[in-house]
């Protein structure tokens, strides 16, 4: 039988440095700063969206968008926190918000939930984690990943495949029998949408959607692809939860961008705390969790090292298997 690993907010429990009485509170949920937060969010979007529209018409507009997409790909932040019915109280918003940013990024939310809910139960276990990220092979592999080509191929597959009522045999691991056709007809309601709205485009010549949606999201997904590279790849794919997860120390407005997303190791150690609640817990978690203090540089940098053979390579065999 495996040794039981205790996680980093069992210890602190067991320690003292957190009480159950803390922790109780930290997991509180509310309506108002996710809405306040939102309020400063869409004035972003308006903001870089009319940098979009100043520059229409020079080479500018490229900058614009890629601007523009970075915030736009940050929707996926907000849906992750949504997947965990944390960033609202009133249940139900965090599925429209939830499903809004989805349609936005191209992930269905409801197929999402379900291999999201399998990442958390068996994060970085090479063969049971469905959202695991290898650590490349090579440089060359590292950048192939960032370009966001390899992410896009395999949504366009995905969809193909669901939209033809078809499940992979990875989806069948953490995808429930009953919740086949919801995944089946999500995908094909938001192609369906998708078809909508080009056809509208093509046949009005109104162009907005490609130049301030479909453009800025294709031109920022490399920024979301580098970002998530630092949450866990180059730590090694064991089960011990002190050793598997990055938390990145950022700047407050890289914080406010990626929704706090940068506490992950917090976040994965007790998911139930809203996104608002984790700074906060990072302070009590203190000495119990790996943080990277050079933030999502000081990340790739020791992916790098890994990679050119400055230092031993993280991915070894998983330890204890899935049980």
């Amino acid at each position: 039988m495996a040794q039981e690993v205790l996680t980093p907010i069992t210890q602190a429990l067991n320690d003292g440095a957190l009480t159950r009485r803390e922790l109780k509170a930290l997991m509180r949920r509310s309506d108002g700063p996710t809405f306040a937060r939102l309020a400063i969010w869409i004035a972003a979007l308006g903001v870089t969206g009319s940098l979009v529209w100043l520059a229409m018409g020079t080479w500018l507009v490229w900058p614009a968008m890629f601007l523009h997409g970075i915030l736009m790909v940050h929707h996926f932040a907000l849906q992750h926190e949504c997947v965990h019915y944390t960033p609202f109280r009133t249940r139900w918003l965090n599925d429209v918000v939830g499903n809004i940013c989805g349609f936005l990024i191209g992930l269905p939310h409801q197929y999402f939930r379900y291999e999201h809910c399998d990442h958390h139960t068996h994060t970085q276990l090479k063969g049971y984690d469905p959202e695991l990220i290898e650590l490349p092979i090579s440089v060359w592999k590292y950048l192939w990943y960032i370009s966001s080509v390899p992410y896009w191929t395999a949504k366009v597959k995905e969809f193909s495949r669901h939209i033809a009522g078809r499940m992979s045999e990875g989806d069948k691991v953490f995808v429930p029998k009953e919740a086949y056709a919801t995944v089946f007809w999500e995908a094909r309601i938001m192609a369906g949408l998708y078809a909508a709205i080009l056809v509208l485009m093509i046949a009005t010549g109104w162009w907005a959607p490609l130049w301030y949606w479909w453009l800025p999201v294709l031109l920022g997904e490399p920024v979301m692809r580098w970002i998530r590279l630092t949450e866990h790849v180059g730590r090694p794919n064991v089960r011990d939860m002190r050793e598997n997860t990055r938390t990145n120390l950022i700047s407050a407005p890289l914080a406010f961008l990626s929704w706090n997303m940068n506490y992950h190791a917090e976040h994965h150690y007790a998911a139930s705390v809203p996104y608002y609640a984790l700074p906060k817990l990072h302070k009590k978690l203190d000495g119990y969790v790996y943080v990277e203090p050079r933030g999502y540089l000081g990340a790739h940098l020791d992916i790098l090292a890994q990679l050119r053979g400055r230092k031993p390579r993280s991915d070894t065999p998983a330890e204890g298997g899935a049980a």
